[in-house]
């Protein structure tokens, strides 16, 4: 992780600097716009967005409340796996359930399947810049990142079992439900750790 000049030296802290704080609502406006585009381009979304929808479908909730819905039960999770929530950690399922709602109404709904790839590939590419950005800011993870990272440490399983089995486990419920599944799901699965590696790279380059 890129020790800029920014970050926070304590994830864990009620008194974290400002410029931390500025860069974390920056990282996660950016993460919930690029869940939005990903959301209106109509060619499938990440999976944890398919369960929010699915979930939408059948309360008549936003995705966006959903969404919050969805990370505060993951947060009831971390009590006993004795994860502790950070600022970033509570801002996270505010200001991206926020972004949901507040973006859709006014993004672009493309009719044409390449349109909607590409559309798809940009929000993947937001969303890698966003969650460099906020990660970055060292205020605590979110609340489905503090998930894995307690699985993993209480059953001691590789991480990538971890995350593969609850992200699968994830999206299945969610197509069930009716969320959207397709092209956009792949590209955010295969596409999301490198965008954030390079939104690393970029960020570390840019401000080192």
């Amino acid at each position: 992780m890129p020790q800029l000049f920014w970050r926070s030296q304590k994830a864990l802290t009620i008194r974290p600097p400002i410029l931390s704080i500025l860069v974390l609502i920056l990282g996660l406006v950016l993460f919930g716009l690029g869940e939005a585009l990903l959301i209106a381009a109509g060619a499938g979304v990440s999976p944890w967005t398919t369960l929010a929808e699915g979930i939408s479908l059948i309360t008549d909730w936003t995705v966006g409340f959903a969404t919050f819905i969805i990370s505060f039960v993951v947060l009831l999770a971390w009590i006993p796996l004795r994860q502790i929530p950070g600022i970033g950690t509570i801002a996270n399922a505010f200001i991206v359930a926020s972004m949901l709602d507040l973006t859709l109404p006014y993004l672009p709904k493309p009719d044409l399947y390449l349109f909607q790839i590409l559309q798809s590939f940009i929000g993947v590419l937001i969303v890698g810049f966003g969650a460099a950005l906020y990660l970055s800011a060292n205020l605590g993870p979110g609340a489905r990142d503090g998930l894995m990272t307690g699985l993993t440490r209480v059953t001691n399983l590789p991480f990538s079992i971890v995350r593969s089995t609850i992200e699968i486990s994830v999206v299945i419920s969610g197509w069930f439900l009716g969320g959207t599944v397709g092209i956009g799901t792949l590209l955010f699965a295969f596409g999301i750790g490198p965008c954030v590696a390079l939104g690393l790279y970029l960020v570390d380059k840019t401000f080192d």
